[in-house]
């Protein structure tokens, strides 16, 4: 593989604080590379470096000759364009200075938007959403077609529909990038390479050929070995320890080489034991009332519309303890307004929402507004006094901080003055001190790091009450809901057994040309009954019925569009009807394999 750029001895500090030493490290052609590391460790600055937009302390970044290099920060640039500019405006603005011909920026444009999903290139940027607005800042990027691509966080905004469609973008790509993420699915799916920046490790970074699993596993061998070199330099400094008490004279050239060494020796094993105590992460941990009421919360026929536009409904919803319900949807979708509807902050237009008495809901908000940016974290963290309360027992406040990864002078900044995982830890550490029934989190992955992310995995695995999660966090939706809701945004909603029931209902809906299946009936919330060996034996053969059902449309579709029967009235309505029967029968089919996999008929 040719070489992209180097690395060579790269430093960097943040005031007195370093933030990476003496990396050194190369990037290739045909590289897929995503960059992880804990909040801190400079992976944001490290792009920047690369990009040419910062200097460094010591050390250089050698490119190769004529090599182009692209750079996508964490938030857009958009804020400031002028009112009435367009995406197609935008995207040949991109394109101006590279020299094309017009015939060649037009091409580029269209082939662009296809891919990206714009369908109105007359769309003022101004009307786009967050999640849009994203998918256009990366488009204008790759457009450029770089040498290497360096992108900060490119799922930021992004719902689950938009992370998948920018997996298979970038997976498409023939030039190289650097990505820094935090989602663990996407490094699994599209990354090729995995470099983490962290002080762990002898050379500041740790670099694995290979996607997030064969990261895993080649990180893991590692860490055993130096766990396993700490011991043995351990017991062998014990014993030169010993031998120094006696009080050796360094009368001869071997016994000075012998203190010179175990003195060496001693200087590895404090560098051995800091490395390998790199690991700390925030300790997460919801607090729960362990209220056992059967419903906590339950929506009756509720429906919810916006600006005209219905949302959901009529909706049917039970949560009682234990159960925890992914809640998918493109932004706008109504996500947000159902968790509110939910936690009893805004009324639905139609239907009842019930709680039980005296119900505790704690709420998660992306938008982080509960948040008072001009307050000092120690302030954020304890109101009042030197001390929080957490599960009847009384910490001290920098105890608390120092919970949550915070260091001491920190303690009198304002949050304004925090990264975005920073605030993330500032928001989840206020949460917990709130006994929950209902936890309620829009988001909460946003800006965390990996290991802060599966900390977070493990406590809302752990919690005992009842758990709604918008995340657009695979890996985390995965691992944590039992089941899934999905709304359309155009009144629909649906619910699902796991993400590939999910996305197995998306790709047949899509390569058949309707709306992805979905009934006010398959929103009842399942019981929790065990499947008859009847309905397991209907089980394991619904997946062939599935795909032949399936099958039997898209040749339903094709006989639909044969050109030799264009003319003749009588048999496109017949063949119209065989289709619509056989569609009918795949989304009939889904909603019964939703219902036997939820273990309810």
């Amino acid at each position: 593989m040719t070489i992209l750029l180097s690395c060579q001895k790269l430093a960097k500090s943040f005031g007195v604080r370093p933030l990476f030493e003496g990396l050194a490290f190369g990037l290739f052609e045909g590289e897929r590379t995503g960059l992880i590391g804990p909040n801190g460790a400079g992976k944001s600055t490290l792009l920047k470096v690369l990009a040419g937009l910062e200097g460094v302390d010591e050390g250089k970044v050698v490119a190769r000759r004529g090599v182009r290099i692209g750079y996508l920060a964490q938030q857009d640039r958009f804020e400031a364009v002028e009112a009435g500019w367009t995406v197609r405006q935008e995207l040949s603005r991109a394109l101006s200075d590279l020299g094309l011909e017009d015939w060649e920026v037009d091409m580029r444009v269209e082939d662009g938007m296809e891919r990206a999903g714009f369908a109105d290139p007359g769309q003022e940027i101004n009307a786009l959403s967050g999640g849009w607005r994203k998918r256009l800042a990366i488009l204008s990027q790759v457009l450029r077609e770089p040498d290497l691509l360096l992108l900060d966080e490119p799922t930021n905004h992004l719902d689950l529909e938009g992370v998948l469609w920018l997996e298979a973008f970038l997976s498409g790509l023939s030039f190289a990038f650097l990505t820094v993420t935090h989602d663990r699915s996407f490094l699994e799916r599209v990354c090729n390479r995995v470099i983490e920046l962290n002080k762990r490790y002898e050379d500041g970074h740790f670099s694995s050929q290979g996607n997030y699993s064969d990261f895993l596993e080649k990180r893991a061998a590692l860490f055993s070995q130096q766990e396993t070199l700490q011991d043995t330099v351990q017991n062998t400094v014990r014993g030169e320890i010993a031998w120094l008490r006696k009080g050796p004279k360094a009368r001869t050239t071997k016994q000075q080489a012998r203190i010179d060494r175990a003195e060496e020796m001693i200087s590895d094993l404090a560098e051995l034991k800091f490395r390998n105590a790199q690991t700390r992460a925030t300790e997460i941990d919801f607090d729960a009332t362990e209220r056992q009421s059967k419903s906590l919360v339950r929506a009756i026929g509720v429906e919810k519309s916006l600006g005209g536009r219905k949302l959901f409904g009529p909706l049917d919803l039970m949560l009682g303890p234990g159960d925890k319900l992914g809640l998918l949807g493109e932004n706008g979708s109504g996500k947000s307004t159902l968790l509110k509807l939910l936690a009893g902050t805004l009324a639905p237009d139609a239907g009842v929402v019930k709680r039980a008495e005296r119900l505790k809901v704690v709420t998660f908000d992306q938008h982080r507004e509960q948040l008072d940016m001009n307050q000092t974290l120690k302030r954020s963290l304890c109101e009042a006094g030197e001390h929080v309360d957490f599960k009847g027992t009384r910490i001290h406040v920098y105890g608390w901080a120092d919970r949550f990864l915070f260091r001491k002078e920190q303690m009198d900044h304002p949050l304004s003055r925090l990264s975005g995982g920073e605030q993330a830890r500032v928001l989840i550490a206020r949460l917990m001190l709130r006994p929950a029934d209902v936890l309620l989190l829009d988001e909460p992955t946003n800006d965390l790091d990996l290991q802060s992310l599966e900390v977070l995995e493990n406590s809302l695995m752990e919690f005992p009450g009842a758990l709604v999660l918008v995340t657009h966090d695979q890996y985390l939706l995965e691992r944590v809901s039992q089941r899934l809701l999905v709304l359309d945004g155009r009144g629909h909603a649906n619910f699902y057994a796991d993400l590939s029931q999910w996305e197995a209902a998306r790709e047949a809906s899509d390569s058949l040309g309707v709306p992805h299946p979905v009934s006010a009936a398959a929103a009842a919330p399942p019981s929790k009954r065990t499947l008859s060996p009847k309905e397991a034996k209907e089980l394991q053969k619904m997946e062939a019925g599935i795909k032949a059902a399936e099958s039997e449309a898209s040749l339903a579709r094709a006989a639909l569009e044969d050109p030799a029967i264009a003319t003749d009235s009588a048999e496109l309505i017949r063949r119209q009807v065989r289709l619509e029967e056989a569609v009918a029968r795949v989304e009939a089919l889904f909603k019964r394999w939703s219902e036997l996999e939820m273990g309810s008929v």
